[in-house]
């Protein structure tokens, strides 16, 4: 037992509700407190202090919320008496959560980020065992230096390279093609190996107005059109494959980049990254040839945070670009 102490910030999330038979369904229910207090064996892990940062469902979290959650953390790993720090959130915007922090945080200590499938008074609870992994992968010390972390179903997980993979089973959240970066066996901490690249980007405010547009066969440019008149701050677009758009939605990027609006192309498969190798029109070499800013592999929800904190240092398509040309 680590003599420093593990925080457990709650955040809301399935992990904090019950079944409200006047809503008819699930809805926050139960405080951070009552979570860490519902799983005795916590207190053989290390002392505990629970803070209450909100109680919504996570479709509720928003890019605001997740900087004020950042700056919390910062503070609460300032002391000296803190070992690390585990978030319970919801899991539908949690790998997004994670990754902010990821890119945000100025401490190694180490910080989880664990959430519940089931909610709280629902059938074999998934919340209690999620919480205990969590909290002991934050006492032990080869957590430090390892960036945010994702503890569900027993597997430890890169915030970079984490998603939610199904809607509503346990074993929801993996890491496509990479695999867990260790696990917790029935209180031991295992890794077995790191996520090799990190990176920073800390603005001193980040800019929400970023917008998601998905690749569909025959998409047209409506959209795109229409936030290159409300002239938006950014836009990611989640082509197909190597980052392909169809033809249909080329006067749009064109009405966007001409518009001075960083665009940003991601790939909407869950593997790898967007790439130049295809050069007829609506290709990635063609878009990149227009201007628009390759994305790398990182997710398109991803890639939006990730543009949010840029543009909140510069606006320039090439720094931008600078910033995803990270591998």
């Amino acid at each position: 037992m680590t003599e420093k102490k593990v925080v457990v910030v709650s955040t809301g999330g399935t992990i904090a509700m019950k079944h409200d038979p006047e809503a008819g369904g699930a809805v926050p229910a139960v405080t951070g407190v009552e979570l860490v207090n519902a799983v005795p064996p916590l207190g053989d892990v290390c002392p505990l202090e629970v803070v209450e940062f909100s109680n919504i469902p996570s479709p509720h979290m928003t890019p605001s919320l997740m900087g004020k959650l950042s700056k919390k953390v910062d503070d609460i790993l300032a002391e000296q008496d803190v070992a690390g720090l585990v978030i319970t959130h919801g899991t539908d915007t949690l790998e997004e959560t994670a990754y902010l922090l990821d890119l945000t945080l100025t401490s190694d200590k180490p910080v989880c980020l664990t959430a519940a499938m089931r909610h709280a008074d629902g059938i074999s609870p998934d919340g209690g065992k999620n919480i205990l992994c969590a909290v002991q992968t934050a006492a032990t010390e080869e957590a430090a230096g390892k960036g945010v972390l994702v503890v569900m179903n027993e597997e430890i997980h890169a915030a970079r390279e984490v998603t939610k993979t199904h809607s509503g089973n346990v074993k929801t959240f993996a890491s496509p093609f990479w695999g867990p970066v260790g696990y917790v066996d029935e209180g031991r901490v295992i890794f077995r190996r790191e996520s090799l690249y990190r990176e920073k980007v800390r603005p001193a405010s980040l800019v929400e107005e970023v917008y998601l547009v998905k690749m569909a066969a025959g998409s047209d440019d409506l959209l795109l059109n229409h936030l290159a008149e409300k002239k938006v701050k950014g836009i990611v677009i989640e082509g197909f494959g190597r980052g392909n758009v169809p033809l249909s939605s080329i006067p749009g990027i064109k009405a966007a980049l001409k518009a001075r609006i960083p665009v940003v192309l991601t790939t909407r498969v869950l593997g790898g990254r967007v790439l130049d190798v295809y050069g007829y029109e609506g290709g990635a070499k063609h878009l990149k040839e227009l201007g628009v800013i390759m994305g790398g592999e990182i997710s398109g929800q991803k890639a939006r945070i990730k543009l949010m904190l840029i543009l909140g240092l510069t606006s320039d398509p090439e720094e931008i670009q600078t910033y995803f040309d990270k591998l």
